[in-house]
């Protein structure tokens, strides 16, 4: 019991550090490319990983690991960053935002397939009901919205909840920063010389909150988070605990709004607070 409540505390506080994810990354590419983005934030928190694994002389992945590494890196470390700061181009973070709502289900999904968890049948009741808040607000909103921007949102959920399985089953051997930290060295050859092709030519017109969304992303979205994500999700169930995810809209909203002066329409939050109850409800019959 103290396990699965330690594992939904973890999961809570990088659910938390997520919400800034998609505001901050709004932020920053008004100033910056989205590959050199997804690039540079990669790099920067791969070599932060790597002084970690260094400094706290952590044990080398073995080659069974190598496939459930690459799978994060794609899915968490490229495929999420990339697919959201391209559609970051078209569509506003609050718009986003809810997108974010779809991602419990899909890690739900990938948590059955890959992970070999079995939630009672209510509890994909909750989650399929969570999901639906999304999809009628995509349907409702995406009109005058961009449906490659959703699209590309669409893409980054789903990879992104197979990166979540993948680590997280990883991280009950690794543990949860090493898990993290080795998928991002393992993607360092590829993210730093990609990055340096697409470093522009001048950082002269890049503004403050460019910046501040650009560090946000490469040290809180790219690696602390996803310490108290993995930890939580391997404590307290993939499945189980992802449905936290359905919070984050909420939290994300609240800062589109405060911090980038967004408008949060009465549709936004009708759809995040009916995937609020979605949560309690899931979390009731999880296991």
């Amino acid at each position: 019991m103290e396990k699965t409540t330690s594992g939904w505390i973890n999961g809570f506080i990088g659910v938390a550090i997520f919400a800034g994810s998609l505001p901050a990354t709004r932020a920053a590419v008004a100033d910056f490319d989205p590959t050199f983005l997804t690039c540079a934030r990669a790099t920067i928190a791969a070599l932060l990983g790597l002084a970690l694994l260094i400094g706290l002389r952590q044990r080398r992945p073995e080659r069974a690991d190598l496939r459930p590494l690459a799978l994060t890196a794609l899915g968490c470390v490229v495929g999420f960053p990339l697919f959201t700061a391209l559609a970051l181009q078209h569509i506003t973070s609050a718009h986003s935002i809810v997108f974010i709502g779809l991602l419990p289900i899909c890690t739900a999904v990938f948590a059955v397939l890959r992970g070999g968890e079995r939630p009672r049948a209510v509890f994909w009741l909750f989650s399929i009901l969570g999901s639906a808040f999304v999809i009628g607000y995509a349907a409702l909103d995406g009109i005058q919205a961009s449906l490659q921007g959703d699209l590309l949102m669409l893409a980054a959920i789903v990879v992104c909840g197979l990166g979540y399985v993948e680590g997280a089953g990883l991280s009950r051997k690794l543990g949860g920063w090493q898990v993290i930290s080795w998928a991002l060295v393992l993607s360092l050859p590829i993210m730093l010389p990609l990055g340096l092709l697409t470093l522009p030519a001048s950082f002269g017109h890049v503004s403050a909150p460019a910046w501040i969304g650009f560090v946000y992303v490469s040290v809180f979205s790219m690696l602390i988070g996803f310490v108290f994500w993995y930890r939580g999700l391997a404590q307290g169930g993939i499945a189980a605990v992802g449905q936290l995810q359905l919070l984050q809209p909420f939290m994300g909203l609240g800062l589109a709004a405060l911090l980038l002066h967004e408008t949060v329409s009465w549709l936004m939050l009708i759809v995040t607070f009916g995937a609020v109850a979605c949560v309690a409800g899931a979390k009731r019959f999880s296991t």
